[in-house]
């Protein structure tokens, strides 16, 4: 579960709650830093073969593990969200990609992590082999209409979003 800031990162005073701007945010009556509650960035991908199916890939660890999802994380200080959608395909599924489009932009609040800020890219394969790595320990690609649950609620919604999106629907 996501902990409280305690202490100011500028000059370590314990922060109080004050009601700022509409919410309760902690200050520090020290040195007067505000600090906001930003959403954790997260990228996810869809990536469909020839045929039409999507890749998933089975989570190894915490949370959700062993439910199926895109391959989906945190966005890295010094990468554009983009760049952390391609390189969580090439770490959990051993893909080289090219974005194509965003599907979806969502908020989400988590028990582990607070509120997240996922946004999802659909991309194409590029190279690379399918091989579950990183934190996933499966890979493989279904058919649309025969998908597992998947493990998030944001990819539920991305997939709609880009089944509403191909051509025919």
């Amino acid at each position: 579960m996501k902990k409280d800031k305690v202490f100011c990162n500028f000059c370590a005073s314990r922060l109080d709650k004050e009601f700022l701007y509409g919410k309760e945010r902690r200050v520090c009556k020290r040195c007067n830093h505000v600090y906001y509650e930003n959403p954790v960035p997260v990228a996810s991908v869809i990536v469909a073969n020839e045929a039409g199916e999507l890749l998933l890939v089975k989570r190894a660890q915490e949370p959700a593990k062993d439910t199926w999802c895109f391959p989906i994380g945190f966005a890295e200080c010094g990468e554009s969200i983009e760049e952390a959608a391609l390189r969580e395909l090439k770490e959990e599924a051993g893909v080289d990609g090219r974005i194509i489009r965003i599907i979806d932009v969502m908020s989400d609040a988590t028990d582990t992590y607070g509120e997240v800020l996922v946004v999802t890219y659909q991309a194409e394969k590029m190279g690379g082999t399918e091989t579950a790595g990183d934190d996933a320990c499966d890979i493989g690609y279904f058919s649309w209409t025969n998908l597992p649950e998947l493990a998030f609620s944001s990819q539920e919604r991305a997939l709609r979003k880009f089944l509403s999106l191909m051509p025919g629907d």
